[in-house]
C-alpha cells in the first residue's frame, strides 16, 4: 500500500501507521470486517470494527481522490497549461474541496458570460482593470470598440464579466467566504408562496432562522424535506455586509475609475457565482453531516434491534391482530416451520370471543406450544388481554412482538418463496411469531429501511445508508453466530466471506446431504473455496458437531492449539470444555507464538468457558399499564413502556396506546445528556410520567425525570 495512505490514515483516525497498514493488507486481500476484528487481533492490535471501517472509508476516500487527480491532471495537461509547479500542488493535495479549486480555473466550461466577453476580445480590458493603476481610465475602453462591442457600457461590462470568473476561481477568495459561511451562515426557511394550508406539518419552519453550525440534523432533515416537497423556501448565506469587506480587502487597492469598476465585478462576482457556489458546498455538506448522524443512530438502533433476545428453538402460536377482519393465527414448531394456520374473530363487530378462547386453548394443546406471540398492531393489545386471561396448563408465556416491517415481509419475494400457496395475512403471523423466537433471523429477511427504528431515513444519502445497514447486519450476525443446519439462505448471506451465491448452495448441499456434521464439511459446498471458508468458518455454529470445538467461536485454525492443551492435560477436548478445573491448569502463555498471541488464546479461553452462548441472553416479558387509548390517559400517570426508537432528539415509548410518546432529551434525565444514546437502549422497559396530552394531533410527551 501507498506509504503516504498509511500516513494519511494514520493521522485522520489517531490510530498507529502499523496497525493501518495490517488492516489495508486484510481488506485488500478480502477479509472481512468481522473476521479482522474477530481473528486477527495480532496483526492490528485489537482494534475493534469501528476502527476497522474508519480505515476502509478512509482508503476509499483517498483512492477516490486519487482517481481525480488523474482525471485532473491529464484535462490540465492536454490544456498545455501544466507546469511543474501546478502538477506539484495536485498531486501534494488530498483534500476534495481544495483540489476543486484549484482545478477550476482549468475545468472545461459551458458558455458564460465571461467566455463571450473574451471571445469579444476584452480580456486586455479586463487585465487592466484589475491591476488598478490608473485613477481615470477615460478613453481606455474605446480601444475595445467594435461591431460586437458598439457601448463603452458593454466593453466595461464585459471586462467586469471575466474579472468577476477570475475571483470566482480564485482559491484564497472561496476561502475567505467558506470562512464566513462557517463563522456566521444563517439556515433560512419561509413557507412558499400559496403553501400555507398544505404546508401545515412544517409549519415550525414558515419563518425561521437559525446558525448553520448550530442546527441539529434532524432538524436541517426536515427543513431540506420541506424543501424538496415544495412547502419550503430555504437559504444558507452569511452577512452580506460583513463578507464583502473582507473580499474588498482582498481584491481593492487604492481608489479610482479602474478601482470602481471591479468593486463592480467583486459585488457581481459575489452574488452571481462565489455565493451560490459555496452555499451549494455547505448545503451539500452540512447535508452530508446529518445524513451521517441520522445514519448512525438508525444504525445503533438497528443493531440493538437485531440482537434482541430471542426466545430460542420453541413452539410458537402467532397472531396477528385485527378487528373487521379477525386475527391470523399461525402455529409453528421449534425450527419455524408452519404447522397450521387459521383466522378468529374476537373483536368487534365479530366479537366470538367464547369459540376463539376454546380455539386457541385447543391449538396449544394440540400443537403442544410453549409460547404465544401477539404483533403489537391494531387491536394488538386487546388480543394480549384475551391470551393473557386463559388458564393453560402448562403455562405457556404471552408476548407483545413489535411488527414494525411484517407486511413488507409478508408481501415479499421471500415470503412468496418460503410460503407460495399462503396469502399475505398468513406470512404476516408466520413473521410475528418467528420475531420471537429468533428477531435476528426474521429480521435479516426485511428491507432495514422499513424496520421503523429510524430517523428520517428516507431522506439521507441511499448508498451510504445501505452500506452502513448491510455492516451493521452483518457485524450482529457473525457477533451472534449461525446455527449452520438450520440458518435460512437470507441469514446465511450476511455471514462473513459468504453471500447469495453460496449461501444457497449450502442450502442445496444441506438439502441433498442431510445436516452437516463437522465444520469441515463446508470445503464440499460448491463455490466454498479456501478464503470462504476460512472468513466464515468461526461464525457457524454445528449442534451435536463430531468435534467439540464445532460448535463454538473458536477458528478452526486454532483447533490445534486447543488440542495440544488437552493433549497436556492427558484428557479430551470435550472434558475441557465441561471442566473448569482443567482450565484453570493452563497457562495461555506457554501456547503463544508468532502467529497466535495473547489476544487470540485470551479469546479462545472465553469460548471455551461458554461454548456456543448465545450474547443476546433470552426473551423477556413485560407488562403494560392499564391504558388502552389516548383517552385513557391523564397527566400526571407514572406507566411502564418499552423504548420502540432513540432519536437525537429524544426517544419514542410504547406505553400501550396507539401511537408512541415522546421523551424529549429533556426529559430523559435529572442531568445534561447529549445523546438518548448513552443512557437507553431499545426494548429497554422504563418507567414513564404522562406530561401533555394532544389528543387532536395523537402525540403524547412523556418524562422520565424523578419516576
Amino acid at each position: 500500500m501507498n506509504s503516504i495512505f498509511t500516513r494519511l490514515i494514520a493521522q485522520k483516525t489517531n490510530l498507529a501507521e502499523k496497525k493501518v497498514q495490517a488492516t489495508v493488507k486484510l481488506l485488500d486481500e478480502g477479509a472481512t470486517i468481522p473476521f479482522i476484528a474477530r481473528y486477527r487481533k495480532e496483526m492490528t492490535g485489537s482494534l475493534d470494527e469501528v476502527a476497522i471501517a474508519d480505515i476502509q472509508k478512509e482508503f476509499s476516500r483517498l483512492r477516490e481522490i486519487e482517481k481525480r487527480k488523474e482525471t485532473i491532471l491529464k484535462t490540465i495537461e492536454e490544456q498545455d497549461k501544466l507546469t511543474p509547479d501546478l502538477r506539484r500542488m495536485i498531486e501534494n493535495c488530498w483534500d476534495a474541496t481544495e483540489l476543486e479549486d484549484i482545478y477550476l480555473p482549468y475545468k472545461p466550461k459551458r458558455k458564460t458570460r465571461a467566455s463571450m466577453a473574451r471571445a469579444k476580445g476584452l480580456e486586455p480590458l479586463a487585465s487592466f482593470l484589475i491591476n488598478q493603476r490608473q485613477q481615470n481610465i477615460s478613453g481606455i475602453p474605446e480601444k475595445y470598440l467594435n461591431k460586437e462591442v458598439p457601448t463603452v457600457e458593454e466593453a466595461l461590462q464585459g471586462a467586469r464579466d471575466i474579472i468577476a470568473e477570475w475571483m470566482s476561481e480564485d482559491a484564497k477568495t472561496r476561502n475567505a467566504i467558506r470562512t464566513s459561511f462557517e463563522k456566521g451562515a444563517l439556515l433560512t426557511s419561509k413557507v412558499a408562496r400559496g403553501k400555507d394550508e398544505e404546508a401545515t406539518k412544517y409549519r415550525d419552519y414558515f419563518d425561521f432562522s437559525e446558525p448553520l453550525r448550530k442546527c441539529p440534523s434532524h432538524r436541517l432533515l426536515a427543513i431540506r424535506r420541506g424543501e424538496t416537497e415544495g412547502f419550503l423556501r430555504v437559504s444558507i448565506a452569511p452577512d452580506e455586509e460583513r463578507t464583502l469587506p473582507w473580499l474588498e480587502r482582498i481584491w481593492l487597492e487604492g481608489r479610482g475609475q479602474a478601482s470602481d469598476q471591479v468593486h463592480e465585478a467583486l459585488q457581481d462576482a459575489y452574488k452571481r457565482l462565489l455565493q451560490p457556489s459555496i452555499e451549494t458546498e455547505f448545503r451539500n455538506k452540512s447535508k452530508e453531516l446529518a445524513d451521517q448522524e441520522a445514519i448512525t443512530v438508525f444504525t445503533e438502533n438497528l443493531k440493538q434491534l437485531l440482537l434482541t433476545p430471542p426466545l430460542g428453538e420453541k413452539r410458537v402460536l402467532g397472531i396477528d391482530p385485527g378487528f373487521r377482519t379477525g386475527c391470523k393465527v399461525v402455529c409453528l414448531n421449534e425450527r419455524g416451520d408452519l404447522l397450521h394456520n387459521t383466522t378468529i374473530y374476537p373483536h368487534p363487530p365479530q366479537k366470538r370471543i367464547a369459540e376463539t378462547e376454546m380455539m386457541i386453548m385447543d391449538l396449544v394443546a394440540d400443537y403442544k406450544l410453549d409460547a404465544i406471540a401477539v404483533g403489537d398492531g391494531t387491536a394488538g393489545r386487546e388480543t394480549l388481554s384475551l391470551c393473557k386471561g386463559l388458564k393453560f396448563q402448562p403455562p405457556v408465556e404471552v408476548f407483545m412482538v413489535n411488527e414494525a416491517g411484517a407486511s413488507i415481509y409478508s408481501a415479499s419475494e421471500i415470503a412468496r418463496e418460503e410460503f407460495p400457496d399462503k396469502d399475505v395475512t398468513v406470512r404476516g403471523a408466520v413473521s410475528i411469531a418467528r420475531r420471537l423466537m429468533d428477531p435476528l433471523a426474521e429480521l435479516v429477511k426485511i428491507d432495514a429501511k422499513s424496520i421503523g427504528v429510524g430517523q428520517y431515513q428516507h431522506d439521507v444519502n441511499q448508498t451510504q445508508l445501505k452500506n452502513s445497514l448491510d455492516r451493521t447486519v452483518e457485524s450482529a450476525v457473525n457477533a451472534v453466530g449461525i446455527n449452520l443446519n438450520t440458518a435460512s439462505k437470507h441469514l446465511l448471506t450476511y455471514v462473513s466471506g459468504l453471500g447469495p451465491t453460496i449461501a444457497q448452495n449450502i442450502v442445496n448441499y444441506r438439502t441433498e446431504n442431510g445436516p452437516f456434521t463437522s465444520r469441515a464439511q463446508l470445503k464440499k459446498v460448491p463455490r466454498l473455496g479456501g478464503k470462504a471458508f476460512e472468513q466464515s468458518a468461526g461464525f457457524l455454529r454445528i449442534r451435536e458437531a463430531k468435534h467439540p470445538l464445532d460448535n463454538t467461536a473458536v477458528h478452526p485454525e486454532s483447533y490445534p492449539i486447543v488440542e495440544q492443551m488437552a493433549k497436556d492435560l492427558g484428557v479430551k477436548v470435550a472434558d475441557l470444555i465441561a471442566q473448569s478445573d482443567l482450565r484453570q491448569k493452563i497457562n495461555i502463555r506457554d501456547y503463544a507464538s508468532d502467529k497466535i498471541g495473547l489476544p487470540t488464546l485470551t479469546d479462545i479461553m472465553k469460548e471455551l468457558e461458554k461454548p456456543g452462548l448465545d450474547p443476546r441472553g433470552k426473551a423477556k416479558n413485560f407488562e403494560f399499564g392499564n391504558v388502552h387509548s389516548i383517552d385513557d390517559l391523564r397527566e400526571g400517570m407514572i406507566l411502564p413502556g418499552l423504548v420502540t426508537n432513540i432519536t437525537n432528539f429524544g426517544a419514542f415509548v410504547n406505553i400501550g396506546i396507539k401511537g408512541d410518546g415522546l421523551v424529549h432529551i429533556s426529559q430523559i434525565a435529572n442531568k445534561f445528556i447529549k445523546n438518548p444514546a448513552d443512557v437507553l437502549t431499545l426494548n429497554q422497559q422504563v418507567q414513564v410520567k404522562v406530561m401533555d396530552i394532544d389528543v387532536k394531533r395523537g402525540r403524547v410527551n412523556l418524562s422520565m425525570k424523578e419516576v
